[in-house]
């Protein structure tokens, strides 16, 4: 089964776009257009979960998780 994460992609105020995912701690991209901010998104989420594969040390501890509504903007990964 293949996961999937929300990418939540705003226009920037500065042009170009800007994306988080909720889902993952720090994960954040951007780019001149959505394609460009999804895939600056995808790489941030890449090299976080690398780096807590290197460092197991660095996991944080999750004291709850809940599903929370989907703002607008939303786009599947």
């Amino acid at each position: 089964m293949k996961g999937e994460l929300t990418a939540i992609i705003e226009p920037a105020p500065e042009g170009g776009f800007w994306a988080i995912c909720p889902e993952v701690h720090g994960a954040n991209g951007q780019g001149e257009s959505i394609e460009e901010a999804k895939a600056s998104l995808r790489q941030a989420i890449e090299l976080n979960v690398l780096s807590l594969q290197e460092s197991p040390g660095r996991r944080r501890s999750v004291v709850a998780a809940r599903k929370l509504p989907v703002c607008p903007y939303g786009h599947a990964l």
